[in-house]
């Protein structure tokens, strides 16, 4: 009995994952066919499949540039991620006067979607003078309340007794942060650097509101260009989708288990 019930499990499990993966498979197969999207009935293989779209897409704008673009935007916001939501989440995890009333303001402000607070951050951006920059692109995401909490479930789960031995030993707070609790925390570490890698990659509305000049357009942005400067660009439009997703997919399958990991362990201490 308990067989039959893993063998429908896995079976029900194997077509819904294929009819998610579908979409997938739909973009990747008119990247390499330019089929028409409309033809029916719709062919399940590509009909004379090529590259040649991926050559198109890669040399009708410059790919590269904005390739690096949003590596470098990304990189930032990355690393600042990993530097405050982990110094944020280890102050939470310490007992202070004010703590539940952080702890209430972080949660309430997870309630305000950026877009209500999109014209303080440009006006703020525009004052410090970094319009048309990398630092102002990645300024407003260098920071996400979900990961701070991430973290601090991470970090609570770690022995007191291992703490207050590396105190003993003389290590500061910030030794203490770096030597023990994020080594120790690899699932929330690789669960920050996936989402907040996939969330600077994809962002469109804020560079398209502070980039300026073509020098500084991210991915997104380029495939809005292409999309607009090119006619029946069917399979390169689709093509340029694909190179737009793989950095993220790849970043998320290089660190899925940990991110499984982060997320399951978070969900399980609250």
């Amino acid at each position: 009995m308990k067989a039959r019930s893993r063998i429908t499990v896995h079976a029900a499990l194997i077509i819904v994952s294929l009819i998610m993966l579908t979409p997938i498979y739909w973009v990747v197969k008119t990247s390499i066919s330019s089929e028409n999207l409309f033809t029916y009935p719709p062919s399940l293989v590509p009909v004379d499949p090529n590259l040649f779209y991926y050559v198109e897409a890669w040399y009708s704008v410059s790919f590269v540039r904005l390739f690096f673009n949003s590596l470098a935007i990304a990189l930032l916001v990355v690393a600042a991620n990993l530097i405050l939501n982990a110094m944020a989440a280890y102050a939470l995890t310490r007992h202070f006067t004010g703590k539940r009333a952080v702890l209430g303001f972080l949660l309430a402000s997870m309630m305000i979607p950026f877009h209500a607070t999109i014209i303080p951050a440009y006006l703020l951006t525009a004052q410090l003078g970094l319009l048309d920059s990398k630092l102002g692109i990645a300024l407003p995401a260098f920071s996400h309340i979900v990961c701070i909490f991430l973290f601090k479930s991470n970090f609570e789960a770690v022995p007191p007794s291992l703490i207050q031995a590396a105190r003993i030993d003389g290590l500061s707070e910030w030794q203490i942060l770096t030597r023990i609790m994020l080594p120790l925390s690899k699932p929330a570490v690789a669960t920050n650097v996936i989402l907040s890698f996939i969330w600077s990659w994809n962002e469109f509305l804020w560079p398209l509101l502070v980039v300026r000049s073509t020098t500084q357009q991210t991915m997104p942005l380029g495939l809005v260009a292409f999309l607009a400067s090119f006619e029946d660009t069917t399979g390169a439009l689709y093509a340029f989708c694909v190179l737009v997703v793989l950095p993220g997919l790849l970043v998320f399958l290089l660190a899925q288990r940990d991110f499984i990991r982060g997320l399951t362990s978070g969900a399980a201490k609250g």
